[in-house]
């Protein structure tokens, strides 16, 4: 839930940058230059592309706008591109964690910087927007059987009773959330010391960010969220993708198995099972249904974890 923080001190960034950036790339030629152009403007102290296994020219762009570039040469998911980075960046370093479809709006590497400093948090993360600037809703509750039900049966509706927050108040002051979309994170060197790795082994991609957030709160850190710092998001790039969307419900199953005990995590793979059931005149959320309803798939997913 959110917690509103009320104390208003003066913000004040740093005089520079003190921070490294990792862009995982996958297939991000079209995206990645703009991105790279923005963190050159930040002077942020490095960055570095994580490559996983891109056929197009995404490798050739990022060693051409002078940056580091490490090849994983294997697609290793974003959680496995996230460890390779976490090995090769020096430890009293914050990482500010971008996807590479991003557009920084000014001052928001520093705003992130400032807001970990000042509300003594683990992590920061930003207000994003879609194109146009238009408000994405990207805060969310802790994940647990009600509210999956709640959003299953009443999708936007569930209100207080959803997952995502979907308040315009939540977004418009800082304040400490439980997770958020994980297209920008600003972990601190700390943080990241304690905090470890990217659980890799049950999280090729979608919901290694709320796995990774809850161990965040878990070893005693805050998560902050900044509308100081802001971002665009073009996102919405594999929507429509019957396999994507399987894993995405597949790996929510995947984290509450992590988190919870075996009857409540049965608990919500049925309402997971439910939300797509209610969706399936969409092919991709039939897709989804299936998956989640029949475990021997699950390897057969992208990643292949079982």
């Amino acid at each position: 839930m959110n917690t509103r923080i009320s104390d208003p001190a003066a913000r004040r960034p740093p005089r520079t940058a003190e921070c490294a950036v990792v862009v995982v790339s996958y297939q991000s030629a079209r995206q990645l230059p703009r991105l790279l152009s923005d963190l050159g403007a930040a002077q942020v102290r490095q960055v570095l592309v994580v490559d996983n296994c891109s056929t197009d020219d995404s490798r050739a762009l990022a060693e051409a706008a002078g940056v580091e570039v490490l090849s994983t040469g294997a697609n290793l998911g974003y959680a496995g591109a996230l460890n390779l980075a976490w090995r090769t960046i020096p430890g009293d370093l914050p990482v500010l964690v971008l996807n590479p479809d991003l557009t920084m709006g000014p001052g928001a590497v520093r705003a992130l910087l400032a807001a970990v400093h000042e509300q003594h948090a683990g992590v920061a993360v930003p207000m994003i927007v879609g194109p146009g600037g238009v408000l994405a809703r990207s805060l969310r509750r802790e994940p647990s059987v009600l509210r999956a039900f709640a959003t299953a049966l009443l999708g936007r509706r569930a209100g207080a009773l959803s997952e995502l927050v979907w308040s315009d108040a939540a977004y418009a002051g800082t304040a400490h959330v439980d997770w958020a979309c994980g297209a920008a994170l600003l972990i601190t060197a700390e943080c990241r010391r304690v905090v470890g790795e990217w659980d890799d082994a049950r999280f090729f991609l979608y919901s290694e960010e709320t796995d990774y957030l809850r161990r965040v709160r878990d070893a005693g850190f805050g998560v902050v969220y900044t509308p100081d710092a802001v971002v665009t998001h073009e996102g919405g790039g594999s929507g429509g993708d019957g396999e994507l969307v399987a894993l995405m419900a597949v790996n929510r199953v995947r984290y509450f198995e992590k988190h919870h005990g075996p009857a409540a995590a049965r608990w919500f793979r049925a309402a997971v099972a439910l939300h797509e059931l209610l969706r399936s005149a969409d092919p991709a959320h039939r897709a989804a249904l299936r998956a989640v309803l029949h475990r021997p798939s699950w390897p057969d997913l992208p990643g292949g974890r079982a």
